[in-house]
């Protein structure tokens, strides 16, 4: 699946998923600019603080946001808790 089919079909679930606010959306928004960046290739390494910055959001709404994300199966997210090294993320549709 391409990158903009798997954008397109977070959109249309976000679009019906009440749990997504537009919160979620900035963050996974970041973590898709990574995500391309990294030429669609799974997994993508990323850093709280890269992810943070683009998306605009605070500490504490990045990992409450991520998390859910995870949760609810948007992404996959493997948490690294080295201070250099990034965490892992796989973008997924549900």
């Amino acid at each position: 699946m391409s990158g903009l089919s798997i954008l397109n079909e977070f959109c249309l679930a976000a679009s019906t998923d009440t749990r997504i606010t537009h919160l979620h959306i900035c963050v996974y928004m970041a973590l898709f600019q990574y995500w391309h960046l990294n030429g669609f290739q799974n997994p993508v390494q990323v850093s709280r603080r890269q992810i943070m910055l683009a998306a605009k959001v605070k500490r504490t709404t990045y990992h409450k946001c991520i998390k859910d994300l995870h949760n609810y199966g948007y992404i996959e997210y493997l948490p690294s808790y080295h201070p250099l090294l990034g965490s892992a993320v796989y973008m997924q549709v549900k």
